[in-house]
């Protein structure tokens, strides 16, 4: 049994969420009889048209088509104008009569591009949900609508980032119930990528359109349409090395469109922000066949600490040729290039207890919390690069086949400074450097996507192949400075520089060594089959096989390898929704599988197997009120089982059978309540605890496991009076309970304190151009996140933007 226990932040953000959950019961509505009217929306070419906006003319009844270009309204009987319209798309009207009781279907509603700008997620209107995505292609690797899928995942819209004034990916998951930042990206070659906790455990960003795209720096936001957050394990169809058991992280990409147009954009703000950037789309030919899109950006900003900084650029092209209405063939690339000296992480000495250092709270340490505590010389020069390519081949009216290529490749080499806190008032100053450090992952994924009937059941299916090659070539290597006081007037901190540890390196004193070069080929195979028992009752099923060779380590000096072994693993999932109300409410329940492949054998000499994951999951879904309220509830429990643990009888061997087990609620609102007012918030709480697992740890959170309670809120508002159209303002912020980053018997307990942090816009949208001011964090207040460690995070922060469209 789940024991939930808040205080009084934690219940005031409670309220927020369940007054916002209520609000359709205080909503009239006439008590004519009403009917439905639903059709689909395609593009010039015969596509589906995503996010357009659809209206019943002199009625309050709007909605937006998914991504399979469907949609339904609801209205009382009678003749109306169907309005159909889109940024960088000619407004159509089409007569519809509605009967009571019966649905309207209108066919053949195709609408064309003009010039009036970008193709692209800005809905145009204030009477829609603008933040809501009711259809995904990725997380089922096939089309599938949000109450049509078994499984929870929370989908980031463009229109949020840009309202929200945010230019990072690392910043736009905040709006992810349950998904909590760790560790900020360093941008270190085969690492660097910011490190989330998600249902209990440790999640990353390694996914791009459904394949692997790992960014190793911090990712600019510049090339993103949405951001989808998949929640639970999730190895069927996406395999064990980009996802964990709390779920994983899918950047969707903007794509190019069959019209000229563009925007420019330029934010500046404190702590010397400056960025500029720009999204320019174009046809290279007359017939619209080769369609080429840039985005590209640049952003020079220093830390809140006196000598952090951070200089990137961000080039993504992208290329789409169609070759007919049955193939065309895509290539995009996405390019970052950075140099930082990083913001100051603390650790905690090895073998040092949480009594020897004196506290067991990160506020109760003597930190300078805007002090670096070493030279703006020791950064580092990264690079992460990712290509892709895809061939999309229309089979039949029943079957396509889509055949992917990904290479994403990391370089990083320069310094990496951090502290490791040895009282409440001293730290020793280390460094971690990588030296020409590279990771190249390689991808190669062909899946056939079928949609036919058997009988009178719907089938939906991929069946799909998938190479995942790793080629690691990585060289870290560190030591240490010295001691320094936390705080001092006297002491010479800027000592602690590039001239100073360069020498020391220079002369061969290395601390340590840490060559990292190997490679990984894992072979899998997977099929997944969606299907309608009737038309509200779907079932789903898959299984994926995955072959692991790993060829072990080489040995620099001698370039023999170790440690190689070779492992085979299944993962099934399956899914079961049934409509309640069709098309509005779901109710849903899933079993889904994750592992980890383990090397090694126990005393007796029998190999390990993969550690595996096993998650139940139910809740409810609803889409309602003529979509004005989304929402997911849910109820998860996750098992981990073979464990790896030290065996108590044997030292230096380690025994398969420990286990962990995480459990937790949910809650997710995208609402808008009235004309103009848009609304995401979300409530997650996790019990997550080891068990069967060492003296030391047996029965406590896992220190990586984050705060047991998160909360996030945002609420718009959009003038509606006729000279304040365009003008609209935001407030909103992020809750999190106390933190236990280090949490053992031995070590003792070491806390992140709580904290609520709010975040407010303004902004002024006339289509042609856009002005939005924002403050984050505008109570100023200090905070840490934590990977096992006490990372200071960003304080108030103003930032002003202007974009220009064309």
């Amino acid at each position: 049994m789940i024991k939930l226990s808040t205080n009084k932040s934690t219940q005031f953000l409670i309220y927020i969420l369940a007054a916002v959950l209520s609000f359709g019961s205080t909503v009239s509505y006439a008590q004519t009889p009403k009917g439905t009217v639903k059709g689909k929306v395609i593009n010039a070419e015969g596509k589906a048209a995503d996010n357009v906006t659809v209206s019943l003319k002199s009625t309050g009844s709007v909605t937006v088509t998914g991504e399979d270009g469907i949609f339904s309204l609801k209205a009382p009987a009678g003749n109306y104008k169907l309005s159909i319209s889109h940024v960088g798309m000619q407004t159509k009207e089409v007569d519809v009569e509605i009967t009571a009781g019966k649905t309207t279907v209108v066919n053949d509603l195709t609408i064309s591009l003009n010039s009036s700008g970008l193709q692209e997620v800005t809905v145009k209107g204030d009477k829609v949900n603008r933040f809501k995505r009711k259809v995904s292609t990725d997380v089922a690797k096939m089309p599938l609508a949000n109450l049509e899928n078994a499984q929870s995942y929370t989908s980031i819209s463009r229109e949020l980032l840009t309202e929200q004034n945010l230019f990072t990916a690392d910043e736009a998951v905040k709006n992810v119930s349950g998904l909590q930042k760790m560790w900020d990206a360093t941008g270190r070659g085969g690492d660097g990528g910011s490190y989330y906790t998600l249902r209990g455990f440790v999640v990353q960003t390694q996914l791009r359109n459904g394949v692997a795209g790992n960014v190793t720096n911090s990712i600019d936001a510049i090339n993103l349409d949405r951001i989808e957050v998949i929640k639970g394990p999730s190895a069927t169809l996406f395999g064990s090395a980009v996802t964990s058991y709390g779920g994983l992280i899918n950047r969707v990409t903007k794509q190019p469109f069959d019209n000229t147009a563009g925007e420019i954009t330029y934010t500046g703000g404190s702590y010397g922000l400056s960025r500029v950037s720009a999204d320019v789309n174009t046809p290279l030919d007359a017939q619209k066949k080769v369609l080429f899109r840039l985005n590209t950006a640049y952003t020079n900003q220093n830390s809140f600490q006196d000598n952090g900084f951070s200089k990137s650029v961000a080039v993504a092209p992208s290329l789409l040729y169609r070759v007919s209405d049955k193939l065309s063939f895509q290539a995009e690339a996405e390019l970052f290039f950075g140099r930082n000296a990083l913001n100051t992480f603390y650790f905690f000495p090895y073998g040092q207890t949480i009594a020897q250092l004196g506290v067991s709270r990160a506020d109760d340490l003597n930190i300078d919390y805007t002090r670096s505590y070493y030279d703006k010389s020791l950064s580092q020069r990264s690079r992460s690069a990712n290509y892709f390519a895809q061939m999309n081949y229309k089979i039949s009216n029943s079957w396509k086949s889509t055949t992917s290529f990904t290479s994403a490749s990391s370089f990083s080499n320069g310094f990496g400074p951090y502290l490791y806190l040895i009282s409440k008032d001293s730290v020793s100053l280390n460094d971690q450097s990588t030296r020409n450090s590279k990771s190249t992952t390689t991808e190669v994924q062909q899946n056939f996507n079928g949609d036919f009937k058997i009988g009178k059941m719907r089938n939906r299916m991929v069946i799909g192949l998938d190479y995942y090659h790793v080629n690691s070539n990585q060289f870290f290597f560190g030591s240490s400075f010295g001691n320094a006081p936390l705080q001092s007037s006297t002491f010479n901190y800027s000592n602690f520089n590039k001239a100073n540890f360069g020498a020391i390196y220079d002369a061969g004193n290395y601390g340590f060594t840490y060559p990292l070069i190997y490679t990984s080929n894992t072979y899998s195979a997977y099929v997944s089959d969606v299907f309608n028992i009737t038309d509200r009752l779907i079932a789903s099923a898959a299984l994926r096989v995955d072959r692991f060779d790993y060829t072990g380590v080489e040995d620099a000096s001698t370039g023999i390898k170790s440690g190689g072994y070779k492992q085979t693993a299944w993962s099934p999932k399956f899914g079961l929704v049934y409509q309640l109300v069709k098309d509005h409410v779901s109710l849903f329940g899933n079993y889904q599988n994750g592992f980890k492949n383990q090397p090694g054998a126990d005393f007796a000499g029998n190999a390990f197997k993969p550690e595996q994951a096993n998650q139940i999951e139910g809740g409810v879904k609803l889409d309602v009120f003529d979509g004005k309220l989304s929402s997911t509830l849910s109820y998860y429990d996750i098992k981990v089982k073979d464990i790896l643990r030290a065996d108590p009888a044997h030292p230096n061997f380690s025994i398969q059978n420990g286990t962990q087990v995480s459990k937790g609620l949910e809650a997710e609102v995208i609402a808008n309540p009235l004309t103009g007012l848009n609304v995401v918030a979300g409530f997650a709480y996790n019990d997550s605890k080891y068990i069967n697992s060492s003296a030391d740890v047996d029965g406590l959170r896992p220190g990586v496991a984050g705060s047991p309670y998160t909360a996030n809120l945002w609420v718009s508002y959009r003038l509606q009076a006729p000279k304040l159209k365009g003008l609209g303002v935001g407030f909103g912020g992020n809750y999190t309970s106390d933190n236990k980053v280090i949490n053992s018997r031995s070590q003792g307990v070491f806390i992140l304190p709580s904290y609520t942090i709010l975040n407010s816009t303004v902004f002024y949208d006339k289509g042609v151009y856009r002005i939005g001011l924002s403050c984050n964090n505008f109570t100023n207040k200090e905070y840490y996140t934590g990977y096992s460690s006490v990372n200071p995070q960003m304080l108030r922060q103003y930032l002003a933007s202007f974009a220009f469209r064309f």
